[in-house]
């Protein structure tokens, strides 16, 4: 394993791990809710019963109604798990249209709301509103976090090793601590690797840098701790990422890379499996 090398050349490698999304661009998603709400406009009355009927023929089309009144897609499945016991509206629009669009109007307004936000013109503030206060991001924002767990799982593979993805360890006094990448029984681990990629930033951050940490600490000698950091994020928050850089300099950790440097992860991987007859 390398030294740790100067914290400001590894701030350096960091990339940004997501990709500009043109807020105006159209997308499948955006299509469907055209689609929707054009065929909401062409009810002849948005109550009750013209949206009960609406919803059995748009079984899919439900979340549309959960946006209306301010519901997004994950907020819509939990309020339906209380109430229906699933999070499948497909379902519940089928069997019971009525019961689902009562339920609606009940809890969140709906019949008054759909009635007044088809009639309002909608101004460019409006937009930028509804934009700032979107959740549209969000997928990405855990894309990019997999998108480095993937990377490394796929070396993990092709070296030909046994591992397990996003679970626990055991080590020290049979403690355990959480770990993206752990190659061998997570009983008896050989190698533990957090993957930690955020082009945002917030209290994620410092937990990631709590869970290194922990990894550290509860690490058997025999055990290889390698920790793989990338992202933006990062630089909004770098005494986070200093206190990781400060494990590896004291070697508490084996080793810090960023997804330009993972050829050197690997090789560092490869070393370890070979010495530890992994392959």
């Amino acid at each position: 394993m390398s030294d740790a090398g100067d914290f400001d050349a590894y701030l350096k490698t960091l990339g940004r791990l997501t990709s500009h999304v043109d807020p105006t661009a159209s997308t499948p998603e955006a299509d469907r809710i055209t689609s929707a709400t054009y065929s909401l406009g062409e009810l002849l009355d948005t109550d009750v019963a013209g949206l009960a009927a609406w919803v059995r023929d748009h079984p899919a089309d439900v979340p549309v109604l959960g946006l209306a009144v301010g519901l997004s897609q994950e907020k819509l499945k939990n309020v339906l798990r209380d109430r229906f016991g699933t999070t499948g509206w497909h379902g519940v629009a089928r069997t019971q249209p009525v019961d689902l669009v009562t339920w609606l109007d009940t809890e969140f307004d709906l019949v008054r709301m759909l009635r007044t936000q088809l009639d309002r013109t909608f101004t460019f503030a409006d937009i930028l509103v509804a934009r700032a206060g979107s959740r549209v991001t969000a997928a990405r924002a855990g894309a990019s976090g997999r998108r480095i767990e993937d990377e490394i799982e796929s070396i993990a593979y092709d070296l030909g090793l046994d591992y397990v993805t996003r679970s626990r360890f055991t080590g020290r006094n049979g403690r355990t601590a959480p770990a993206d990448l752990i190659i061998g029984d997570p009983d008896t681990a050989d190698i533990v690797v957090a993957a930690k990629g955020f082009d945002s930033t917030g209290s994620k951050l410092t937990d990631a840098v709590r869970e290194i940490e922990e990894m550290a600490e509860v690490r058997l000698p025999r055990q290889l701790v390698l920790a793989v950091i990338d992202g933006i994020g990062w630089k909004s928050r770098q005494s986070d990422l200093r206190r990781i850089h400060q494990l590896w300099a004291d070697r508490q950790i084996d080793g810090m890379y960023t997804l330009v440097s993972l050829d050197r992860f690997r090789d560092d991987v490869r070393e370890f499996a070979t010495l530890r007859r992994l392959t």
